[in-house]
C-alpha cells in the first residue's frame, strides 16, 4: 500500500510539472506557437448547402448551347474509321451506287476495282450424308489435320483442309497431309478469280453508320469490314 501510495504521489507530481528541474516533465500535448501562423481566422466559415451547390455548379463546365459553336472533346466523339465490302460484279455495282447516291452524302463513298484471286484447297467429298461427314471430321481430329467446311456450293457438303491462290501450293499441302494419314483428299478450286468493284468509305462516323444501316439489303449480304 506504501508502494502504491508512494507511486500516485509520483505521477501526480511528474504531470504538474514538479519534477522539471531535474529533467523529468511529460511531452507537450499542445502546439500553441501554430496559433500565431494562422491567417485571418476570423474569416472562415461554414457554407450552406445552397452555397456549396453554386460553388460546384460553377466548377463544372456548361455545354453548349444549340446554334453555337465550341470545341467537342474527343471523349464526346465516335472516331471515324474506313469501311468497305465487296467484290461486287457490274449489275451489283449499278444497283448499289443509284441507292448510296440517294442515301449517303456526296464524297462519302467510292467504288475501286479489284481483283479477288481464285481459291485452291485440299478438299474431302462430297459425302452424301451428314452422318459421313461427321465421321470424317473424327478421322481428321485424331490425326491432328485443321479442316473447314467448304463455301463453294459445287463442293458442299464437302471439307476444306487449306486454302491458296495458287494450284501449285495447294498439291504441295496434299503431299504433306498424306503423310499424315490423309489417303482421300484432292485438289479442288473452290472459286475461280473474280474481277469487279470495292465499295470504300474512308470516314464513317457515328451519323454516317447509321445511314449505312438502311443499305443493308443492297450490299447483297456483303459485310462491312476496316479497310485492307
Amino acid at each position: 500500500m506504501l508502494l502504491l501510495a508512494l507511486a500516485n504521489i509520483g505521477y501526480f507530481a511528474w504531470t504538474q510539472g514538479v519534477l522539471e528541474p531535474v529533467g523529468l516533465v511529460p511531452s507537450v500535448q499542445t502546439e500553441p506557437q501554430r496559433m500565431g501562423t494562422q491567417i485571418r481566422p476570423d474569416a472562415i466559415r461554414v457554407l450552406t448547402p445552397e452555397e456549396t451547390r453554386q460553388l460546384e455548379n460553377e466548377d463544372t463546365p456548361r455545354r453548349p448551347s444549340q446554334g453555337t459553336s465550341s470545341p467537342v472533346s474527343s471523349a464526346d466523339t465516335f472516331a471515324s474509321e474506313c469501311l468497305q465490302a465487296g467484290l461486287f460484279n457490274e449489275q451489283q455495282t449499278a444497283v448499289l451506287r443509284t441507292s448510296l447516291q440517294s442515301a449517303l452524302p456526296a464524297g462519302s463513298w467510292q467504288f475501286e476495282s479489284s481483283v479477288e484471286p481464285a481459291r485452291w484447297i485440299v478438299y474431302m467429298g462430297k459425302y452424301s450424308t451428314e452422318e459421313a461427314m461427321a465421321k470424317k471430321r473424327g478421322e481428321l481430329r485424331q490425326l491432328g489435320v485443321a479442316f473447314r467446311s467448304v463455301d463453294s456450293e459445287a463442293l458442299s457438303p464437302g471439307l476444306a483442309l487449306a486454302s491458296f491462290p495458287l494450284q501449285a501450293d495447294a498439291e504441295k499441302e496434299l503431299a504433306r497431309v498424306a503423310t499424315k494419314g490423309v489417303r482421300t483428299a484432292r485438289v479442288a478450286q473452290e472459286r475461280a478469280e473474280a474481277r469487279g468493284q470495292i465499295l470504300k468509305l474512308s470516314a464513317v462516323d457515328a451519323a454516317l453508320r447509321a445511314q449505312l444501316d438502311t443499305l443493308k439489303p443492297q450490299l447483297e449480304g456483303k459485310a462491312l469490314r476496316t479497310c485492307s
